[in-house]
């Protein structure tokens, strides 16, 4: 698979031949959201709690007697059917995360970049630097690209300044190519990849 690469300033920098074992497969749903459950899943705090019957700070002394008063029988009031009592199987702390093998997560990154392959939505980059940190300097930058929702994927190291100027745009994500990840690839409509991140990324699934 050919594309044309270009520089930030929109001048054309010649094409590059992408690997088809990794931009040309034809998308499955299935490992896409497989990765994706796995992903959001294991970034989940899962701090939530609620107080059962035995934490909260109420006495357990019987209500009533047993017999002979005509109510239903009841002993703690720190029971969850009165106001104020410990909640019935609700929320522990615990941890969300599932296993996901490596080969499938491997998989599904590769049938991720297909897919925005597929859509064309993939820009290549000749390189993601700039001469100063200025936001309102790249921002127009990108908009004259197109580039209104975007992740930029740059080498093993980001630039500074690109860094720098990028990071209060809002809808443009940039991370260095050990990052790059099938949520954050789907849920931008473009993905921006510098020559750094290509060659990074066809030497990792070598």
């Amino acid at each position: 698979m050919k594309l044309d690469v270009t520089t930030l300033d929109g001048s054309a920098a010649g094409t590059i031949d992408l690997d088809e074992t990794i931009f040309g497969l034809e998308p499955r749903v299935d490992l896409i959201h497989r990765y994706v459950r796995w992903q959001l899943a294991k970034r989940q705090a899962g701090t939530h709690k609620s107080l059962g019957r035995a934490e909260i700070a109420r006495t357990g002394k019987k209500l009533y007697r047993q017999k002979g008063t005509g109510n239903a029988r009841h002993g703690a009031a720190r029971a969850p059917q009165f106001r104020g009592g410990g909640k019935a199987f609700g929320p522990v702390v615990r941890d969300h995360a599932h296993d996901l093998p490596k080969k499938v997560r491997a998989l599904a990154l590769r049938h991720a970049l297909s897919a925005k392959a597929k859509d064309g939505a993939i820009v290549v980059l000749d390189k993601a630097s700039v001469a100063a940190p200025k936001t309102k300097a790249l921002k127009e930058t990108f908009g004259k690209l197109g580039f209104v929702s975007a992740l930029v994927i740059d080498g093993a190291e980001l630039e500074t300044n690109f860094r720098l100027a990028a990071r209060n745009i809002p809808n443009i994500d940039v991370l260095p190519v050990q990052g790059i990840n099938v949520y954050d690839i789907l849920r931008r409509d473009k993905l921006v990849l510098t020559k750094a991140a290509i060659d990074a990324l066809e030497a990792r699934f070598k």
